[in-house]
């Protein structure tokens, strides 16, 4: 998807208020995060120009200064760039400082296993309009959401998402919203915040939000917003979903959504 015009000019207006905003480097950064997993055959400049809303020109530049730096590799056969191992090294050192991650993994595989039937739980934590995925467990099952560490899922959408902005402080709450009337309009507007307000006050009254088939039609989950003791660590959100046969919205609703609520308190007792 395009970058919106407002998106790109509230980069501008940081560049003006900030003397100390680098913009070259912040659109270098946006170019690594334009890739996604499923872009295995790799991204041409005039994709990554499509999903930056930068000039074609200046993804160019871009994406030649970091092939040189080794960020990106190039296919001359199909001219397109792939993601290179010093961004590999980046990530894993952005989850090695995530104690939460190591702690939450113990006591989230032991939930999906509990609850079978090819069920995901997950922790992850906002990316600008997006979840990212931090951990991931999954039961045993033939069929299961193909989603593992890493993977990107709707921030307004999802039920992921949802828990994190109804978890979240009133004034990232409210930028969000800024932004999220900014990308939709009309029914998908008005779904999205009804969603919204639907997540707090699930929250508000169970400790959990339901989200039945509004992210994708044949995936329910259930999702819990996780605030850390520690200081350091960013807010989070913790997820268990899975295709509707298997989590019909009565087990959700009475049984794994309490269950999503009490891993919660015990990663939290833990201190991390």
């Amino acid at each position: 998807m395009r970058k919106r015009v407002s998106d790109i000019a509230a980069e501008a207006e940081k560049t003006d208020n900030d003397r100390q905003f680098v913009t070259a480097l912040h659109r270098g950064l946006e170019i690594l995060k334009a890739f996604r997993p499923a872009d295995k055959a790799g991204l041409g400049n005039s994709e990554l120009a499509e999903r930056t809303g930068l000039p074609n020109s200046t993804v160019s530049r871009l994406t030649f200064t970091l092939l040189k730096s080794g960020y990106l590799v190039y296919d001359d056969g199909t001219g397109r760039y792939r993601m290179g191992l010093p961004v590999l090294s980046l990530g894993y050192a952005c989850l090695a400082g995530m104690q939460v991650r190591e702690t939450a993994q113990v006591y989230m595989q032991k939930l999906a296993d509990e609850c079978g039937d090819g069920v995901l739980v997950a922790l992850g934590g906002r990316d600008d309009m997006a979840m990212t995925y931090i951990a991931a467990a999954r039961s045993e099952g033939v069929i299961s959401l193909q989603l593992n560490v890493g993977s990107r899922i709707s921030l307004a959408r999802s039920a992921m998402g949802r828990a994190y902005i109804a978890g979240t402080s009133e004034a990232e709450r409210n930028e969000i919203i800024d932004r999220i009337r900014d990308r939709y309009e009309g029914e998908k507007l008005d779904e999205a915040l009804r969603g919204i307000e639907d997540a707090q006050d699930q929250i508000a009254t169970k400790g959990f939000y339901a989200n039945i088939g509004e992210w994708q039609r044949d995936v329910h989950a259930v999702s819990v917003p996780y605030r850390s003791p520690q200081a350091d660590t960013p807010m989070l959100s913790f997820n268990l979903g899975g295709y509707a046969f298997s989590l019909p919205k009565d087990r959700l609703e009475n049984e794994l959504g309490p269950k999503l609520v009490e891993l919660s308190r015990m990663v939290s007792r833990t201190g991390y």
